[in-house]
């Protein structure tokens, strides 16, 4: 018994001596990654941990960037306390082993609750409008002006400029009761209740794998699709995936977005799109809406925050919606732009949402809706019912594209009001500076343009036959005297 003893004390003195030797083994060995990175520089790489740490932070996750050895805090009677090993750390390198960005992100990022709208919106809402985000404002015209849901001007709402004091605190009042139906960034969506409407992915029968290479992308658009890919991390609407069959591309050319010097990526989904069994509902007519529009004393333009990734994706169909890029490769949560169906889904979405308000005070055009009425205490009895709706439903607005009880407002390139419908005067003059056409191509950008303002051009038809002529086939384009004279009254 005693030699037993003796062997026992041994054995948990020099445990923990072995333990420290591994720690030291594990925390020192090379590691490949050291001299080289497979993704991007060692800024984003930063940034992509920093949003890890957060999901990690936020979802109670055990990350494992932690250091691989923790010391019992409580040693044994019989053991001297050893001291926490520490490891030198370098200047230039992090003291956190280094691990491939797909692997980091794979780790972490991967599908929960929350991204398949079982979290609870009230967290998210009240925790937003408890922090908002520093913002810079753009210029509005002059019968718009901004106004602020508190005290120190940090939640922002467009309104309009000519109304009464008394009528301004009856508005913001209603919005402040409702503002959680408001968003001024990307976290502040939850997503609209799944139950209420969720995309689906079906394919066509005996459909093969479409694995697509990823494309090679030049400085300005790997710039960009770096940042976004990071904004969506961070927001859950995508997460890393590694086993889909359905693979698409990251489109090699930018669109620019309404704001000044900001671009959007889009996912090139066509190979997905033609394996992808169509969902035919049916769309308004432009000229119904306006005519509907027109003529009413007090509008309220309400516009959806990023109204495609509003909706979850069916979990069994997201996978289809992977995309490659130099970061690795990613599945939406939310229903992105690209998809063929998805206008459709976003338009049943809308009237599930509002069928009762309907045709009444109210019409819906994708994720852009109007509402409308005669006097200003009947919109603004509406405007509570609708904030009310999109909080039940977590459907969120852009408070940068809502603008609320105005008298005129533009709806689908056109001008409306009380004084009915007229044309948005900013793409006339585009339209009336445009030098004579050299080319079919110019003929035929021109009578795009113009005949999308044919209803208030008397014959249209007959003014514009001399242009039309030089689109037909085997006619040489001489653009004589009878063209300009055509191109000239369609410009006035």
């Amino acid at each position: 018994m005693e030699d037993f003893a003796r062997s026992t004390d041994l054995i948990s003195c020099i445990g923990p001596i072995i333990e420290e030797a591994d720690y030291k083994e594990v925390h020192d060995f090379p590691n490949p990654e050291d001299n080289h990175s497979d993704i991007a520089d060692l800024d984003f790489e930063a940034e992509l941990l920093e949003v890890i740490d957060q999901v990690c932070n936020h979802e109670n996750l055990e990350c494992e960037l932690k250091p691989l050895f923790h010391p019992d805090p409580t040693p044994k009677l019989h053991e001297k306390p050893m001291p926490t090993p520490i490891r030198r750390i370098e200047p230039t390198k992090r003291s956190q082993p280094k691990l491939p960005k797909a692997e980091i992100m794979s780790a972490h990022l991967v599908p929960s609750p929350i991204q398949v709208g079982q979290t609870d919106p009230e967290s998210l809402t009240e925790n937003s409008l408890s922090t908002p985000p520093p913002m810079e404002l753009k210029p509005l015209p002059n019968h718009l002006k901004y106004a602020y849901l508190d005290n120190e001007q940090q939640l922002p709402v467009i309104i309009a400029n000519n109304l009464y004091q008394e009528q301004e605190d009856k508005l913001l009042n209603v919005l402040r009761q409702h503002k959680k139906a408001i968003g001024w960034k990307l976290s502040d969506f939850p997503g609209i209740n799944p139950s209420i409407c969720m995309h689906r992915i079906l394919m066509e029968e005996e459909i093969k794998p479409i694995r697509q290479q990823q494309r090679r992308l030049n400085p300005t658009i790997l710039d960009v699709v770096k940042k976004e890919v990071t904004k969506l991390l961070a927001a859950r609407i995508i997460y890393p995936i590694s086993d889909s069959q359905l693979v698409s591309l990251v489109q090699d050319e930018l669109v620019p977005t309404r704001i000044q010097n900001s671009w959007r990526v889009y996912i090139d989904y066509r190979r997905l799109n033609q394996a992808t069994r169509k969902d035919h509902f049916p769309l308004p007519f432009i000229d119904q809406v306006l005519e509907k529009l027109s003529g009413k004393s007090h509008y309220f333009f309400l516009d959806g925050l990023l109204g495609y990734m509003q909706i979850h994706i069916a979990p069994e169909d997201q996978h289809k919606t992977t995309f490659t890029c130099p970061f690795g490769t990613f599945a939406y949560t939310r229903m992105p732009f690209g998809l063929c169906n998805a206008p459709s889904t976003l338009k049943r979405c809308m009237i599930n949402i509002f069928s009762d308000l309907l045709q009444d005070c109210m019409e819906v055009l994708m994720d852009d809706f109007t509402m409308y009425d005669d006097s200003f205490e009947a919109c603004l009895s509406n405007l509570s019912k609708v904030l009310k709706r999109c909080i039940d439903t977590n459907l969120v607005l852009n408070f940068e594209k809502c603008h609320f009880m105005v008298t005129k407002g533009i709806v689908l390139g056109h001008l409306v009001s009380n004084r009915g419908i007229e044309v948005d005067r900013s793409k006339i003059d585009i339209i009336s500076s445009l030098p004579n056409p050299i080319s079919v191509w110019e003929v035929c950008f021109f009578l795009g343009h113009a005949g999308f303002y044919r209803r208030f051009i008397k014959n249209f038809s007959k003014l514009a036959l001399p242009l039309t002529k030089l689109l037909q086939k085997d006619v040489e384009f001489k653009f004589d005297q009878p063209c300009i004279e055509a191109f000239q009254e369609l410009k006035c």
